[in-house]
């Protein structure tokens, strides 16, 4: 197969960019798209050219850094997959390409398809964990769960926090992201404690960051590569005006509780 790729080149987030043209020839249709990215990186690497720059780990669509948008779409044209799930037997011989970076002003580019995602680190260090006391592991029959909170606690989970959600959303929102990690955690029982400060504190963190606010036109539940539900920002809202309402009545006891 063949293709013509259109690819977003940047040398770093305080230069401008541009988009160049390179031709990816002979590629199986059964290689996945940073297989073929590491093709054309060969053939440029021959010329003395700068490989594109793009960034992986797992290549399982496990940890989300393969963050590209292709064709307009994050992770490209397939629905619950990542880029790196994504197989070229998904396009058409001959097809133009157009790959890019996250489009959002707080994932700064630093180089090529290459930006800084470190704002979703921030956010989860500010309340995306559940506070206990170190010591033994406890037995696991001893906090009894409903097996259907513990399914529901395991769908969220699967949130990948690959930022799919912010690139796609017109107001760079990753909302999505922070209710799939508010509701995984707020609805265990080892979570309940800090629930109102958990919401308080990760959405905090999110407009410190820099990111828009959701306005539910739903496109993050369509490019999500692990089709995690929009339903669950509907439960964060409630959560946040919940947890708003109680500190706004009793600031003294989320002071306490903070502590």
């Amino acid at each position: 197969m063949k293709f013509t790729l259109k690819v977003w080149r940047q040398q770093n987030a305080q230069t401008p960019g541009k988009f160049v043209t390179y031709e990816a020839r002979d590629i199986d249709p059964n290689m996945s798209f940073l297989e073929m990215l590491d093709v054309v990186n060969e053939g440029l690497s021959v010329t003395h050219e700068m490989p594109i720059a793009f960034d992986h780990d797992c290549r399982e669509g496990i940890c989300g850094t393969c963050s590209l948008v292709i064709n307009g779409d994050p992770h490209g044209p397939k629905e619950g997959v990542t880029t790196c799930q994504l197989y070229m037997r998904s396009f058409n011989d001959g097809d133009v390409i157009v790959i890019e970076p996250w489009r959002v002003r707080a994932f700064p580019v630093l180089r090529d398809l290459v930006t800084d995602r470190s704002a979703f680190d921030r956010i989860i260090q500010s309340g995306g964990f559940i506070s206990v006391n170190t010591g033994s592991a406890p037995d696991a029959n001893a906090v009894p769960i409903p097996r259907p909170v513990a399914e529901a606690a395991f769908d969220a989970a699967n949130c990948i926090g690959c930022g799919a959600c912010a690139a796609v959303c017109k107001n760079a929102s990753p909302m999505l992201f922070v209710a799939a990690k508010v509701a995984h955690l707020n609805s265990l029982p080892q979570g309940k404690p800090e629930r109102k400060e958990r919401v308080l504190n990760m959405i905090g963190a999110l407009d410190a960051a820099g990111f828009g606010a959701c306005t539910h036109t739903m496109a993050c539940e369509a490019v999500c590569p692990k089709l995690i539900p929009y339903d669950l920002i509907v439960r964060l809202n409630r959560e946040f005006l919940t947890a708003s309402v109680d500190a706004a009545l009793t600031p003294e006891a989320t002071v306490a509780s903070d502590a």
